[in-house]
C-alpha cells in the first residue's frame, strides 16, 4: 500500500531552522517526483518545493527560494526539506507528496500520494 510519512516538525523561533523528512514506501518513492506542500490555517494548500526522481533537478516557490532546500536519498526512500531563516509566515502543516510526472506542476491535483502532514510553528 502506498504510504508517505512525514517527521521533523516542531516549534522554532523566527530565524531558526528545521529539517523535515518524508519516508516513502517503495511503491511511492522510486521513480516519482517528490514535493513538499504546506497549509496554514484558513488558507489553501500551497506548493513549496519539488525534486525530480533522480535528485538532479529541484524547483521552489518564490516565497522559500534561498531559504529552503529539498533533497532526497533514494537508497533510504526519503525526501528532506531543510528550512533555514524561518519566518512567522512559514507556520503551517507541511505535507510531502509524490507524483509520476514533471516537477514543475505545482497544483495539488497533480500529486497522487500524500502524507498525513507535520506541524511547523514559527514564533517571534
Amino acid at each position: 500500500q502506498a504510504q508517505l510519512v512525514e517527521s521533523g516538525g516542531g516549534s522554532v523561533q523566527a530565524g531558526g531552522s528545521l529539517r523535515l523528512s518524508c519516508l516513502g514506501s517503495r511503491g511511492t518513492f522510486g521513480g516519482y517526483t517528490m514535493g513538499w506542500f504546506r497549509q496554514a490555517p484558513g488558507k489553501e494548500r500551497e506548493f513549496v518545493a519539488s525534486i525530480l526522481w533522480s535528485g538532479s533537478t529541484t524547483y521552489y516557490a518564490d516565497s522559500v527560494k534561498g531559504r529552503f532546500t529539498i533533497s532526497r536519498d533514494n537508497a533510504k526512500n526519503t525526501v528532506y526539506l531543510q528550512m533555514n531563516s524561518l519566518k512567522l509566515e512559514d507556520t503551517a502543516v507541511y505535507y510531502c507528496a509524490a507524483r509520476a510526472g514533471s516537477l514543475y506542476y505545482t497544483k495539488t491535483d497533480g500529486y497522487d500520494y500524500w502524507g498525513q502532514g507535520t506541524q511547523v510553528t514559527v514564533s517571534s
